[in-house]
């Protein structure tokens, strides 16, 4: 399996399409609606691209559908993708059942990780989740996934619709809180670099700790009333965020507690 088709031109699409051109692979086409960024990936990686579904490569061994999670079901089902082929999509929250079953060999690779345009990303680092329910399928799909990944772990539509949820409390959820903070430090006529050291810093440890909960400080961890009060009343300009503060604070408390 070495030939493939990208369907998509987003942020995940660019990524792997940079990382199948550094392989050993053979990517064929960068197949997306929008004719611009469809130009812009294949440029990068060197290949063809198209947007019509008449123009849809029908020579490829496996077809990866990068686009969003709500059109995943669609585009599988309205394609015109030879049914022989390999199919996956790669949505973490999406079950391998949106592609149609008229695909024997359809399977998910999901690339767990945070992609955004333009920024380079080492995919060999990136864990790749993979699904099939074809027996047959399994050790084409794994060696294919090590071919851009180090890091390869089969795992159900059940686990890895968990395994996202996770993704989105690390990742997306903890860049908002960095995004809360910048707001506050400006508000306060200072720079968002200044937090940048701390940040770098948190994430070390948590990767170097055998757990997160390990390395957790701070004023909730150490049930400081005080402290608390005053933060709350600095944030009464949002009660929103005052809310989001007050429960957090409580969740971690209420978790230091468990494993004191």
């Amino acid at each position: 399996m070495k030939r493939l088709v990208i369907i998509g031109s987003g942020n995940l699409a660019e990524a792997l399409a940079r990382a199948v051109a550094k392989s050993d692979l053979e990517l064929v086409q960068i197949f997306a609606r929008n004719p611009e960024r469809a130009r812009i990936v294949a440029e990068q990686s060197a290949t063809d691209w198209a947007t019509h579904p008449e123009m849809l490569c029908k020579e490829a061994d496996i077809y990866i559908i990068a686009v969003s999670d709500k059109a995943v079901e669609h585009v599988a089902a309205t394609l015109p993708i030879p049914e022989g082929a390999v199919v996956a999509h790669t949505a973490g929250s999406v079950p391998l059942a949106a592609i149609p079953a008229k695909f024997a060999r359809r399977a998910v690779f999901y690339p767990m990780q945070t992609f955004t345009k333009g920024r380079e990303v080492d995919f060999s680092v990136i864990p790749v989740f993979l699904e099939t329910a074809s027996s047959d399928l399994r050790p084409e799909l794994e060696e294919f996934a090590r071919k851009l990944s180090g890091t390869v772990v089969w795992a159900t539509s059940a686990q890895r619709v968990k395994v996202h949820l996770a993704a989105v409390f690390a990742c997306n959820f903890a860049n908002h809180m960095y995004a809360v903070g910048e707001r506050i430090v400006r508000g306060a006529g200072l720079d968002f670099d200044v937090l940048k050291p701390l940040i770098a810093e948190t994430a070390a440890k948590a990767c170097d700790a055998r757990s997160p909960l390990d390395v957790q400080t701070g004023p909730a961890v150490r049930n400081d009333f005080a402290t608390k009060a005053r933060h709350g009343d600095l944030l009464s300009f949002d009660l929103r965020l005052k809310n989001i503060y007050s429960t957090i604070s409580q969740s971690i408390w209420e978790t230091s507690r468990k494993i004191s």
